[in-house]
């Protein structure tokens, strides 16, 4: 695997879940500085990763969740950076939630699991930013 560079991205994250058929919420939708927003239909739910300072409250949320971001972009031909960023974590006892935008790929991680999963990734040879 080749060494990436992954930047730990500021401030608490929530994974939210709402029924298939709830619409879009409209503060998920304005542009955030920065941050990742992510909403993701299928036929049983409505999934959003944000800012846990937006999370919907009328969902399941689960929060505390810290965001790493690989720089990107990341070529559409390149393989296993999921698989390795996931094993690395899953060998170092760090349980991750993961997803994928056109530039990049990012995970994230409890925040009582941050300091673990830098140490991983560092010891796995990739360069960590933002702790």
């Amino acid at each position: 695997m080749r060494r990436l560079v992954i930047d730990v991205r500021p401030g608490e994250y929530a994974i939210a879940r709402l029924d298939a058929t709830a619409a879009l919420p409209p503060p998920l939708l304005d542009p955030v500085d920065g941050e990742l927003v992510s909403l993701t239909r299928t036929a049983t739910e409505l999934s959003v990763v944000c800012p846990a300072a937006v999370a919907p409250r009328d969902a399941d949320v689960e929060g505390d969740w810290r965001l790493l971001s690989v720089r990107g972009p990341l070529a559409f031909t390149l393989t296993g950076i999921i698989a390795a960023l996931s094993s690395e974590l899953a060998a170092a006892g760090v349980a991750l939630f993961s997803l994928s935008t056109f530039d990049t790929d990012h995970v994230l991680v409890k925040a009582a699991d941050l300091g673990r999963a830098v140490i991983a990734l560092k010891a796995a040879g990739h360069e960590v930013h933002g702790v």
